[in-house]
């Protein structure tokens, strides 16, 4: 039994009041976070939205985008608190099986080329790398690549 399942989190819908939450955790994570405007933008379209929570208290969030036969996650984070428990993997297999259920017949994302971490799990859970995209992220010095990464379902 992973830490996740012994915490039970609940995934639900992401709402405008929980998005001061989710950026702070945005910022604390990712260098180049997204901003409240790129988060308030995607509530207003169809993007599935989701956080993850428990006893009222935020651990995660992601954004899945569901097109024709395929959906894109575009963000997944879990509070660098709670990070190494399982709750990413946990949030991974939700929008896995949301991804089914809306159709789709393969999951894609976009990761850092330096997030070895994020890149092992999403290999572990059966994503394959078929594309990189040059200098797709901003970073330090320049620009990062991005793999980009499948999972056919």
């Amino acid at each position: 039994m992973n830490q996740a399942s012994f915490l039970n989190p609940e995934i639900r819908m992401m709402y405008e009041s929980d998005l001061h939450e989710v950026v702070r955790i945005e910022r604390e994570i990712f260098l180049f976070p997204w901003t409240l405007g790129n988060f308030r933008d995607s509530l207003k379209t169809d993007y599935l939205c989701r956080v993850m929570e428990h006893n009222h208290i935020i651990l995660g969030y992601s954004i899945l985008m569901i097109g024709p036969d395929e959906a894109h996650i575009l963000t997944l984070g879990i509070n660098p608190q709670w990070q190494r428990r399982g709750l990413g993997e946990k949030m991974l297999h939700y929008l896995i099986d949301l991804a089914i259920e809306k159709g789709a017949k393969s999951v894609l994302l976009d990761v850092r080329e330096s997030n070895q971490g994020a890149a092992r799990l999403y290999r572990q859970l059966g994503f394959e790398q078929i594309a990189t995209r040059k200098g797709y992220y901003p970073a330090m010095c320049g620009r990062e690549d991005a793999l980009v990464m499948r999972l056919v379902l």
